[in-house]
């Protein structure tokens, strides 16, 4: 039998670290060859690290949420063979410190007994004899933990008739009285713990905590959030568009056919429609589509348009990147969006399709809101924010009318986009999606 120690990877180009989000293994487990032993993450992207041999697991080298350097031991099998490490130059595995040994103490002679006085010393103070409780009577409760279920309470119907007036539940009164009766002095002592306990609701408080360790892609939000707001200056901006027009043009074309026989479509959502329409504002004002190097002092400003658009995963918010928007018609960036989406939900959007975005979307769909304050993606300059749908009445001149309407809230960088250069953004936006068939204009 020998040894294998298994190392860290290289999980990346240009990657020196990662962190350990998951074991899928412990010691002593048998493995196969291309059994899953762990995960770990970089840049919001988790790698899964297989076995590379059959053998049992005598040692694991970092916990969950430890950053690991590429190329460390993590893992230690026992295998048949030789394995991979040799018997002299093998490092010993980390034991767990023993706990000392309890001090035995050597039992002294007992000293011999005085002798007995001619006159036995009677005790300062006599003890009381203990009371005997009475058969079925039971102690008062300190903290007025509530009956054994089934067991009902003892009180007197005037007792009984203050607790109702009270509104206290006289299964979670401790009597004092014979045989556990409450008196009027035990719901006066329950009243004087507060009013919370003193509700006929069965409920009781509690004041448990739980620690939860921030590991993973929740860290990872937790860093970017953090820089986010912490070297951006935000301003958020929010506009009020009529998308009437807009829903009935995505429902018109949401209908037809598309492509050769038999051929599926994309469905058509707002995003396609506002991610064109981000293209043509951001041609006006390229100086939106940039990354800020603050610690550089320099704008990278992109003539490829890289969309990022936020999603809810189970395991936390990613942002695929719909790659060269400015190439994509109505349904190929729909077609994208609904890929990106389905990869990011299932865990198995690569690194390169969660990054490299330019300018992101923020959506909560039907949750989205009235008005919200989206985070710029660091180190983005712009964010625009899609809220909720609502019908509205709406005043047209001379009367009030259905509408459907949408509030954006897009926030700026203010250190490289003036107030001004925000609203006209915004407004061409609003522009472009309620007459919608500018969309379709080059």
């Amino acid at each position: 039998m020998g040894e294998h120690i298994i190392k860290l990877p290289d999980v990346g180009e240009g990657v020196a670290e990662a962190e350990l989000v998951e074991w899928h293994v412990k010691v002593g487990d048998l493995v196969r060859e291309d059994t899953v032993l762990a995960a770990v993450m970089t840049d919001k992207a988790t790698v899964e690290i297989p076995s590379p041999v059959d053998g049992e697991i005598l040692w694991l080298g970092a916990e969950i949420g430890d950053t690991v350097a590429i190329g460390s031991p993590i893992v230690r099998l026992k295998v048949a063979g030789e394995g991979n490490v040799k018997g002299a130059a093998a490092e010993p595995e980390p034991k767990a410190e023993a706990a000392p040994k309890p001090t035995e103490v050597k039992s002294e002679p007992a000293p011999s007994a005085p002798k007995a006085a001619s006159k036995p010393v009677e005790p300062a103070v006599k003890a009381s004899p203990p009371v005997a409780t009475p058969k079925g009577t039971r102690a008062a409760s300190v903290t007025g933990a509530p009956r054994a279920e089934g067991e009902k309470p003892l009180a007197s119907p005037a007792v009984r008739l203050r607790a109702k007036e009270a509104g206290i539940d006289l299964r979670q009164v401790a009597g004092s009285g014979p045989a556990g009766r409450i008196s009027h002095e035990d719901i006066e002592a329950f009243l004087a713990r507060g009013p919370q306990l003193a509700r006929a609701t069965g409920l009781a408080p509690k004041d448990g905590i739980e620690d939860i360790k921030v590991v993973g892609l929740r860290r990872k939000i937790a860093e970017k959030m953090s820089l986010a707001k912490s070297r951006i200056p935000h301003i958020t901006y929010v506009e009020e568009i009529d998308v009437t027009a807009l829903e009935e043009l995505r429902a018109t074309l949401n209908k037809e056919k598309r492509g050769g026989k038999g051929a599926e479509k994309p469905k058509l959502t707002v995003l396609p429609f506002l991610m064109r329409a981000m293209v043509k504002a951001i041609a006006d004002q390229p100086n939106l589509n940039a990354l800020f190097d603050d610690d550089a002092g320099i704008i990278h400003q992109h003539e490829g348009i890289h969309i990022g658009i936020a999603a809810q995963t189970p395991t936390g918010l990613v942002v695929p990147v719909v790659k060269h928007a400015e190439a994509r018609d109505l349904w190929d960036c729909a077609a994208e969006v609904n890929r990106l989406a389905d990869a990011a939900k299932s865990g198995t959007a690569t690194r390169d399709e969660l990054s490299g975005s330019t300018i992101t979307i923020t959506s909560l769909g039907a949750m989205g809101g009235v008005a919200t304050t989206p985070v710029i993606n660091y180190p983005e300059v712009a964010i625009v924010g899609v809220n909720k749908m609502m019908v509205r009445p709406v005043w047209d001149g001379t009367q009030f009318i259905a509408r459907k309407m949408m509030n954006l809230s897009s926030s700026f960088d203010h250190r490289v986009i003036d107030g001004w250069d925000a609203a006209v953004f915004v407004q061409r936006i609003k522009a472009l999606l309620e007459t919608p068939a500018l969309i379709f204009v080059d």
